[in-house]
């Protein structure tokens, strides 16, 4: 969908058609009938992508008497090869998106059936991914979510202990005050990014709505402009200046993770892939010192974003429509094995489907220490969907794939804009882009 890329395509073109990284094809005993063709992401934990691709999609295949071909490509290539495969009118049976994709609904079938199977099977699903994946307007569920990834804080155990607050950070302030001393005692900065990229996005939106401040509200009506959100870029501009440098204006995905895993910064917000990686590669020195935090507060509430939204969308002209169902519903039932082989990063929008989780995260024989992943056991208490409190709509979809909040942030923190201003320019952006989608009926 063109709207949908057209901001994002000099952003991807960096990354280049060479995203594609593997190809995976699975051939029964039996001649396969069908075939079922899946595009997802290069998992950023890779012992995901091992079991699915070797072991998952050959035993679903031999059951079901189906050639199970699965592309992966990295996340950012995933908008380019979206539009792809709409403008061609074919491509892939089931397609991974790592955030909601309403701006698609006319391109895609409805889930609806999908939903209600599992939820006979397995009970209700969590609120966050009917939030993500479901248009209160048209009453069609345009995706379907097995699963969400927790978007926690991680800190340097050790700067912070000697900063003064060993407990590690539970509010923005603390971020601000224990970041400048770090800062100024050490030279290592706070890691958070503010340029075009997803983790930017996220983290942006975790400080504004712990402001208070929102794109929407629950009706999806636009409410950008507030004293909530002039207040949030002056809190950005005042952590840029004070505890970061000026690399996170050209950050990707993957900066955050290497500058913690480096040493080079005292926080970063981010999924466990951080802490993942560190124990895989047995970086034992940085592991140890890297910990995990809840959602911070700010002045209105502690409340953090889901790092990654897993919505698979099913394509009107994909080719195999009921496989493309059947699978999303065997893997959701199937979930606790995915969550074990994402190590944790893949946690389940059906609880019942990992019904142990909390004691399994308990004790990981990998982490430093062994209870690091406690942290998360409550995190549907604390993380929400992009678009709070409202739907993920069409509207809030083009908000986040044009970069507006990012950019506001960012023209703020740098100088090139005032906040008032950076505000100003984000807020007739949005008013814009709601205007479009409720003219199309789709808000």
């Amino acid at each position: 969908m063109a709207n949908y890329i057209a901001s994002r395509r000099k952003f991807i073109a960096g990354v280049g058609a060479g995203a594609l990284a593997t190809r995976f094809g699975v051939r029964p005993a039996r001649a396969a009938k069908k075939t079922l063709k899946i595009l997802q992401w290069v998992h950023f934990v890779p012992a995901y992508d091992t079991w699915f691709n070797n072991q998952y999609i050959k035993e679903w295949g031999e059951k079901n008497e189906t050639e199970v071909i699965v592309d992966n490509i990295h996340t950012a290539g995933i908008p380019s090869r979206a539009t792809a495969e709409v403008s061609a009118q074919r491509g892939h049976d089931l397609f991974l998106f790592n955030w909601p994709p309403p701006a698609y609904e006319q391109q895609v079938v409805d889930l609806s059936d999908v939903y209600q199977e599992c939820e006979r099977r397995q009970g209700k699903p969590i609120d966050l991914a009917i939030k993500s994946t479901y248009n209160p307007k048209t009453k069609k569920y345009f995706a379907f979510s097995p699963s969400f990834t927790p978007d926690p804080v991680n800190w340097r155990e050790d700067l912070f202990a000697q900063a003064g607050l060993p407990q590690g950070p539970t509010t923005w302030d603390e971020v601000r005050n224990i970041g400048r001393k770090i800062k100024q005692q050490s030279g290592i900065p706070v890691g958070i990014g503010l340029s075009q990229e997803e983790d930017t996005s996220m983290a942006m939106r975790t400080i504004m709505y712990s402001w208070g401040a929102h794109e929407q509200d629950e009706s999806g009506n636009p409410v950008l402009n507030s004293k909530q959100t002039l207040d949030a870029v002056k809190f950005v501009k005042s952590l840029f200046e004070e505890t970061m440098t000026a690399d996170v204006f050209t950050w990707d995905t993957s900066s955050n993770n290497r500058s913690m895993l480096t040493g080079k910064c005292s926080l970063a917000v981010n999924a466990i892939s951080i802490t993942r990686e560190a124990e895989n590669k047995g970086m034992t020195e940085i592991s140890r010192k890297i910990q995990l935090a809840r959602a911070l507060k700010g002045p209105v509430r502690a409340i953090g974003l889901e790092h990654v939204m897993s919505c698979y969308v099913v394509w009107k002209f994909a080719e195999n429509i009921d496989s493309a169902k059947q699978f999303l519903i065997d893997y959701t039932m199937d979930f606790k094995q995915a969550f074990l082989a994402s190590q944790f990063y893949n946690f389940p929008c059906f609880p019942r489907t990992v019904p142990d989780l909390k004691t399994i995260i308990a004790h990981d024989d990998r982490a430093h220490p062994p209870n690091k992943y406690k942290v998360l056991d409550d995190v549907l208490t604390w993380a929400t969907n992009v678009g709070y409190p409202g739907y993920a709509n069409a509207a809030i979809d083009e908000i986040f794939s044009t970069w507006a909040l990012n950019l506001m942030f960012a023209k703020a923190a740098s100088g090139a804009l005032s906040p008032e201003d950076a505000l100003k320019e984000a807020d007739a952006a949005c008013k814009q882009i709601f205007a479009k989608w409720k003219e199309r009926k789709l808000i």
